[in-house]
């Protein structure tokens, strides 16, 4: 079988729609409200599909979107963003989604995208593309009963406050409250305003209806925000009517420590709630020792989360800061050719030039995906045969000057 590869067109959104839902596992009926609301935010120019010769029928899907990605050191690069990525199983291992991806990877290139972006949700697809698992996310669930607070608490110690406040507040305070935890967060995303608009219910997906959420907000002393958590809870009770009921955190911005004890200390205090699950958290999030007892959370949820494919490695390496100075010679293996190349980068500096000095390191740029938002070892990815020393003691070296103190974290499914 063949199949044309291309950039679809308003007449096809339907078809491409259908296919998107037949890969993801959902039913394949598309209504015209679903077609009309999400045309209004695709950007046909960077949704590919790919149609079969025989039947015209789409049988593969693939999308990209113009992102942020904040980098160490506060600075953001620009991202495309992949998304809707899916092949029908009749289609298979017949390399359409191979000439999807070098579609959009020559396409980000000449737009001027840093990087590239994606979740991946099997593990050993994207490396072949050049991506690396770049930033991990963890996931705890907290025994309330084991984490030793007091039952007593009414409120933060440090002279700050919890409201609560309706979905509309929320609204009005999350976005610059993000704004701030990215500037300090390494793997954090932008969030525009649809984002914000899907996520407090302002608009619904007709395939994903809005559920109604709990939203507080912590205060400072002086009144302003500086923590937002958004959370459900079931309702569940034993015949006996005892409560066992779980919350589950959706999302929680905390731009100071304070604010971050406070909001989980609040939600531990909440009648009638013996677990909460903390969701998708960064794998050093300081959650569980906030607690008295910090093995009164554990953690249910470890695993890769970001992905990212470097475009351009003189730009990307310039825009991010690094722990100790030093200079190290990068030869970077690409076979799909965007960042294939050698380059010299100065850490004291943060300058990436291209050169021809003798190389450090050799190292795929799926490699380089993943040392670069400091989350991966590069002497542990030595060990296991990922990166060739030319140089010895440029591996550690490479460590010192990659990793960051705190992991880099991506609260976001895209």
């Amino acid at each position: 079988m063949s199949a044309d590869v291309r950039p679809i067109a308003e007449s096809e959104f339907p078809e491409w729609l259908r296919a998107v839902n037949t890969g993801f596992l959902r039913p394949d009926r598309v209504s015209e409200s679903d077609v009309a609301q999400r045309a209004k935010y695709t950007d046909l120019g960077r949704t590919l599909g790919a149609f079969d010769a025989g039947t015209g029928r789409c049988v593969a899907s693939f999308r990209s979107f113009a992102q942020e990605l904040t980098v160490p050191g506060g600075a953001t690069v620009a991202a495309s963003a992949v998304t809707n990525v899916a092949v029908l199983p009749t289609h298979r291992r017949q390399g359409l989604l191979t000439r999807m991806m070098a579609t959009e990877l020559a396409a980000a290139k000449a737009r001027g995208d840093v990087v590239a972006t994606l979740i991946a949700a099997e593990y050993p697809i994207y490396g072949r593309y050049g991506f690396g698992p770049a930033a991990s996310i963890a996931e705890w669930e907290i025994d309330v009963s084991r984490t030793g607070l007091d039952p007593r608490w009414s409120g933060p110690a440090d002279g700050g406050r919890i409201e609560l406040v309706d979905v509309a507040e929320a609204r009005t305070i999350g976005p610059g409250l993000h704004e701030r935890l990215r500037a300090v967060s390494a793997g954090t995303v932008g969030r525009d305003a649809r984002w914000w608009s899907l996520a407090t219910g302002a608009e619904e997906m007709s395939h994903r209806p809005y559920q109604d959420k709990f939203h507080a907000v912590y205060r400072t002393a002086d009144g302003e925000p500086a923590g937002l958590v958004v959370y459900t809870s079931d309702d569940h009770w034993t015949d006996g009517k005892v409560p066992l009921n779980t919350v589950q955190v959706k999302d929680l911005i905390a731009v100071t420590p304070q604010a971050q004890r406070a909001l989980w200390h609040f939600l531990c205090s909440i009648d009638w709630v013996l677990k909460v699950r903390t969701g998708h958290r960064a794998p050093d999030d300081l959650v569980a020792h906030l607690l008295p007892d910090p093995r009164a959370a554990r953690i249910v949820t470890a695993s890769d989360f970001l992905w990212v494919r470097v475009l351009d490695v003189v730009r990307a390496l310039s825009a991010r800061t690094y722990a100790v100075p030093g200079v190290l010679v990068l030869d970077v293996v690409d076979e799909a050719g965007p960042a294939a190349g050698r380059y010299r980068l100065d850490a004291g500096t943060g300058e990436c030039t291209v050169t021809g000095e003798p190389a450090d390191l050799r190292l795929d740029v799926s490699v380089l995906g993943s040392l670069y938002l400091g989350d991966e070892s590069a002497v542990r990815l030595g060990a296991l045969g990922r990166i060739a020393e030319e140089r010895p003691g440029a591996l550690a070296h490479a460590d010192a000057v990659f990793r960051t103190a705190r992991r880099p974290w991506c609260p976001d499914v895209f």
